[in-house]
């Protein structure tokens, strides 16, 4: 157990709803300010999202903040050498990337390369876990807690495999839709699916796509371990907020799950 779902599993302990944030890699100079922004306002652990070319699962607002952060020259390696120099001090650090990213490199090479910058957990959404095998050894042996997803879509006995199988926590995704989508359906349908999710997952189930404000966060909560927020996150980034204002944006957020647990 790595120190993802360490930190999740002691949250879910002392009843309190984990949050997980996230940030686009090199979106902008100061990036990495906005992780200790994000730890001191008391998210649990963060995503790094690990800009890509063609990021599927994402919508509008993290396919911008990629395009944003390559086209001021981010990298990967680049990436992985800045948190190199700041991961260890705060929360646990999560790649979100994709496969290409992955395979392109070797995955038992890439995963050494996310554990030597610091990272403890990685989270890969376009491969499927029926085909996770080689990419679950080989982040298992260099430490790190593979994070798989369910979604409205997956059966009973799928959600029993994939939530014997990942690491770190169960990622649910709340809709059948990319990041940052419009709202579809009822919130009651979306929680559905964490709570099923619950029955089968020994490792904390956390609720993502759609979590956008505070109160949405703790009406999620109420069904999982916790929630991931990213889009409503970098909307406030891409639209210029600083590290303080962004701190504010995640301490609401930690304020209104505290509720929850109260």
């Amino acid at each position: 157990m790595a120190a993802v779902e360490t930190a999740l599993r002691e949250a879910r302990a002392a009843g309190r709803p984990s949050l997980v944030t996230y940030v686009t890699g090199g979106v902008r100079d100061d990036w990495t300010d906005l992780l200790a922004a994000m730890a001191d306002a008391g998210a649990d652990a963060i995503e790094i999202g690990l800009p890509f070319s063609d990021p599927v699962l994402d919508g509008r607002t993290i396919q911008q903040a990629c395009t944003t952060a390559l086209s001021r020259g981010a990298s990967v390696a680049g990436i992985l050498h800045q948190l190199s120099t700041v991961a260890g001090d705060g929360v646990p650090l999560i790649a979100m990337t994709y496969a290409n990213h992955a395979y392109s490199r070797g995955l038992a090479a890439f995963c050494r390369q996310l554990a030597d910058a610091g990272l403890s957990g990685v989270i890969i959404p376009d491969l499927p876990a029926a085909e996770a095998d080689d990419y679950l050894q080989a982040a298992g042996r260099a430490g790190l807690d593979a994070i798989l997803m369910v979604t409205p879509a997956t059966g009973p006995e799928q959600m029993k495999l994939i939530a014997r199988r990942t690491r770190g926590f169960l990622y649910v995704m709340s809709v059948m839709a990319t990041t940052g989508s419009p709202h579809e359906g009822t919130d009651a349908d979306r929680w559905a699916v964490s709570a099923r999710a619950r029955l089968h997952s020994h490792s904390p189930v956390l609720t993502g796509f759609g979590i956008d404000t505070p109160g949405r966060a703790a009406a999620a909560a109420s069904h999982a371990d916790g929630v991931i927020v990213a889009s409503a996150l970098m909307r406030r980034v891409l639209d210029g907020a600083d590290s303080a204002s962004i701190g504010r944006d995640v301490a609401a957020l930690r304020t209104a799950l505290d509720q929850v647990s109260s």
